[in-house]
């Protein structure tokens, strides 16, 4: 992949594995984050402060357009890797639907027909997940219908779909040569 390209780095509004996404995610170079309504709500929620990424040379993209303006960005070419991570069992569910419904999704669907490669962290993709809320542990119960879009997701082309944290990051070492 071309180095002079950038990362495009997509929170949806899922806390679980957030810290996890967040410390690779400023670890690397040339990233821009873009924020869904519900991923600019839960990184509040968790205490992170959007000015930290900025002063890291983040670039931050905000789901506050109605077209999703900043997509238009892939079709400049200014992008060699689309990541979702974490993405929500609501942001699984509309990708795998192919809907394109706010800025992350729109991102999404536009780096499919761009041949962008996407890299999406799914949530709930087992029976039981404990996760991180912003106090406290909690046990969720994915819903049938959630374990379904996962496993229709990973047979999207050109796109890597992962369930934890060592498969993130050995997935983007592999697809950010």
């Amino acid at each position: 992949m071309n180095d002079n390209k950038r990362i495009a780095w997509c929170i949806t509004g899922s806390g679980h594995y957030l810290k996890e996404s967040i410390d690779l995610m400023i670890k690397l170079e040339n990233v821009d984050l873009f924020l869904s309504k519900a991923g600019e709500e839960v990184l509040k929620w968790y205490n992170y402060d959007l000015k930290d990424f900025r002063s890291k040379g983040i670039k931050i993209f905000k789901d506050n357009t109605a077209s999703g303006a900043p997509v238009s960005l892939l079709y400049e070419d200014v992008y060699k890797l689309v990541i979702i991570s974490p993405a929500t069992s609501n942001t699984v569910a509309q990708m795998a639907y192919g809907l394109s419904a706010g800025l992350v999704t729109n991102m999404f669907a536009q780096a499919g027909k761009c041949e962008v490669h996407s890299l999406v962290f799914a949530c709930d993709t087992e029976p039981v997940v404990i996760t991180q809320a912003p106090k406290k542990l909690v046990t969720l119960y994915p819903r049938d219908i959630d374990l379904k879009n996962y496993k229709t997701l990973k047979k999207f082309k050109n796109v890597t779909v992962v369930d934890n944290v060592k498969a993130l990051k050995m997935s983007l070492k592999k697809l950010n040569k």
